[in-house]
């Protein structure tokens, strides 16, 4: 499966220096952060998840 997401200027920015400092390609490194929420016991995956959805929920709705 390849998903795309959508981030915004700052986060994209702020992906790309944190590669940087990492020597990795950013998308690499969006990749291993995704495994590693993914990778979560189920129940520390849906405290993320749902945080992250709460959070972002404005912003969904709009993208909806």
């Amino acid at each position: 499966m390849q998903p795309t997401i959508e981030l915004s200027e700052a986060q994209a920015r702020q992906l790309a220096e944190i590669a940087r400092r990492l020597n990795v390609p950013a998308e690499s490194l969006a990749e291993a952060a995704v495994r590693e929420v993914v990778a979560q016991p189920k129940e520390d995956f849906d405290r993320v998840a749902s945080r992250i959805l709460e959070k972002n929920r404005e912003l969904y709705e709009r993208l909806g």
